[in-house]
């Protein structure tokens, strides 16, 4: 497993609080209003025994200026990659 991926691996893990494994990599580029708001890799990763859900997705995100990393449960209305990613965009929105 890459670097990139184990240290997503590592956040979902701590932050689900279980076991995790890569599942995929999947392209996301969110556009609002014909610019791009955000283009990147988002991991998807099974969970093992979590109450809520199967599946979390994983992503690095620019917050205040700086790179985080963003975990996002998969329950609806997250059903996706890129539901996840449009949650964070909107969070960060909320929070300015």
């Amino acid at each position: 497993m890459n670097p990139r991926v184990e240290e997503l691996k590592q956040a979902v893990e701590k932050a689900c609080k279980c076991k995790a494994q890569h599942a995929c990599s999947t392209a996301v580029v969110e556009e609002f209003e014909s610019e791009t708001v955000w283009d990147g890799i988002v991991e998807t990763f099974v969970l093992q025994e979590h109450p809520k859900t199967e599946q979390c997705y994983a992503f690095y995100f620019i917050e205040n200026g700086a790179p985080s990393i963003k975990t996002v449960l998969s329950v609806p209305p997250i059903n996706s990659e890129e539901d996840a990613v449009r949650a964070a965009i909107a969070a960060q929105a909320c929070s300015k």
